[in-house]
């Protein structure tokens, strides 16, 4: 009995081993395919904007990508902006330096918080509407038939989505930025008694092109790794809707964590000093 015992628990073990094996090696097998797929959408976009039919595909990704998702990002901005003015003034009053209120607000937005409230949002919004999207038409065989005509997926159905979030990603962080700073300086102004044109001063004096840059770097690199893990996983369903559903919450886990890994990536690649 003990024997027995015990080469169940060894069983197991080895079962749990080979189960966390698997998800590790899938997820990292995801990234290989969904950064092939991605440079293969991107080599087709010249074409997509070119050619009638593609251009009309991306404009409608347009319209879905950056107006349909203006309400939650108008919100999240906004209520983003409150949130940082209201921690980091009540920090700051500690130290009677509520002065620089504006500056804390502004850095934080256009560095980090805009472009990762932005990624996250599309992520949801986007980026899992593609994947179940895309998944449908895998198991539905429409992937197959536009195969079978020749025609490429890749250059019918990524490219267009692609294009849209690499183009409509740091204009939303921007504007999520722009919400964000007024949404801090009207709880300086209403809670932390800091006038509004001192906090903008002390916001305007701390920013600089290059934190815009690397701000507007990531929410472009952030709408590209959404784009091509939703389209890597919609392509890649199997099992009908269950894999569907699968699928998006695949996009969406593995869009999470990419979006964590590479905003530190390139904070340290252009802010610390070798």
């Amino acid at each position: 009995m003990t024997v027995t015992r015990e080469n169940m628990y060894e069983d197991a073990a080895s079962g749990r081993w080979d189960s966390f094996r698997r998800h590790y090696m899938s997820f990292f097998a995801s990234i290989g395919c969904g950064t092939r797929l991605a440079f293969e959408a991107l080599g087709y976009l010249p074409a997509t904007v070119v050619r009638r039919d593609s251009r009309a595909a991306m404009v409608r990704q347009f319209y879905t990508t950056g107006i349909r998702t203006l309400p939650v990002i108008t919100v999240v901005g906004l209520f983003s902006g409150m949130i940082l003015g209201l921690q980091v003034g009540l920090a700051l009053r500690k130290f009677n330096q509520e002065v620089y209120l504006g500056a804390a607000v502004m850095i934080s937005l256009i560095r980090e918080m805009g472009p990762f409230v932005t990624g996250i949002c599309l992520s949801a919004c986007v980026g899992s509407a593609l994947a179940a999207e895309l998944g449908t038409m895998t198991v539905n065989d429409e992937v197959a038939a536009l195969e079978t005509m020749s025609i490429s997926p890749v250059r019918y159905l990524a490219a267009p989505r692609m294009g849209a979030l690499l183009v409509m990603s740091p204009i939303l962080a921007f504007y999520a930025c722009v919400l964000g700073v007024i949404g801090g300086g009207l709880v300086g102004y209403t809670q932390l008694n800091v006038p509004f044109r001192q906090y903008m001063a002390s916001a305007m004096s701390i920013a600089e092109l290059k934190d815009l840059f690397v701000g507007l770097l990531k929410a472009t690199v952030f709408g590209v790794v959404i784009g091509a893990v939703s389209c890597h996983e919609g392509f890649a369903t199997r099992l009908g809707a269950v894999g569907v559903g699968r699928a998006t919450q695949r996009s969406v886990i593995i869009s999470f964590l990419l979006i964590l890994m590479l905003g530190y990536m390139i904070t340290r690649l252009f802010y610390f000093e070798f």
